[in-house]
């Protein structure tokens, strides 16, 4: 099936009404990705093109600028969301748990919620045997956190037609590729409906800082005023705001600060929920309409 002809038009005007708890009028949803970097391969990203313009390999300076997120940049990624009291979804590589179990434990200690995200970054489309590498990406994770995802987030977001029949025949439960709503909805697969959750392009430091090159004070800005059209909307229609960030980008030194006025930002009004896929999994499946 194409995308058009699993999920059906929904104009979120002609939707039955939802339901927060304690009539919040949103849901934050931080979701924090870690990936693994094959040396042996060009880099998932470039923040230093090669002189001669023709990547080479092993890409040491891109390659590096990827592994500071895991050594320096994730651990005050730790240390806010300790201190915040929030415990986001971990969009994981599950090659992680192999080549960086201190970061993986971490997580898994710290209470996140463990997120498939394939088992290197690598786009789907290049995978010969996509059911393989799901199994052993969920497999990898049990086997460390002792729980088996249900959510599904593809490298770069990436599917083939086919990726979601494979996904719901292994148990995945929601994804994020979808990046279509403000709002949970759902999509068709033969192995029965998927959730599709609100991830983000547009609050995605990616994007916004790497791709876009816009400047620190700017994911701030764009956060803010994010927030505060989803919350006055909120008001009438409770809505869903997800941030995507990456230990690599948003954990260096001269961003971190901002990422941390984000969450006072929003901290600072009543009617918010900070909850992760799972939370957001278990309010759809109780009856999130009404």
């Amino acid at each position: 099936m194409t995308p058009r002809e699993r999920a059906i038009f929904s104009a979120i005007v002609d939707r039955p009404p939802i339901h927060l708890p304690g009539s919040a009028r949103i849901v934050v949803w931080t979701i924090v990705n870690l990936e693994v970097w094959d040396i042996a391969r060009p880099m998932a990203r470039q923040i230093l093109p090669a002189p001669t313009g023709q990547t080479l390999l092993p890409d040491v300076p891109n390659w590096s600028w990827h592994e500071y997120g895991m050594r320096v940049g994730v651990w005050r990624f730790f240390r806010l969301f300790q201190e915040l009291g929030i415990r986001p979804t971990l969009s994981i590589n599950a090659r992680v748990c192999e080549d960086y179990p201190r970061v993986a434990a971490e997580a898994r200690d710290a209470g996140w919620e463990f997120m498939g995200h394939a088992w290197d970054q690598i786009p789907i489309h290049k995978i010969d045997d996509q059911a393989g590498m799901i199994k052993k990406s969920l497999d990898t994770i049990e086997a460390l956190t002792g729980t088996r995802p249900v959510g599904w987030l593809g490298p770069g977001l990436t599917e083939t037609e086919e990726t979601p029949d494979l996904l719901a025949a292994a148990g995945i439960r929601y994804i994020g590729d979808w990046v279509y709503d403000d709002e949970p909805t759902e999509i068709e697969t033969r192995g029965g409906k998927l959730v599709t959750l609100p991830y983000t392009v547009e609050l995605n430091d990616i994007p916004t800082m790497i791709v876009q090159h816009h400047e620190s004070p700017y994911w701030l800005k764009r956060c803010q005023d994010s927030f505060d059209r989803l919350y006055a909307e909120g008001a009438m229609r409770p809505k869903f705001m997800a941030i995507a960030i990456h230990p690599y980008i948003s954990g260096q030194p001269h961003r971190i600060r901002y990422l941390e006025e984000v969450y006072a930002h929003i901290n600072r009004h009543p009617g918010v929920l900070h909850w992760n896929g799972l939370d957001i999994l278990k309010w759809w499946d109780a009856g999130a309409k009404g």
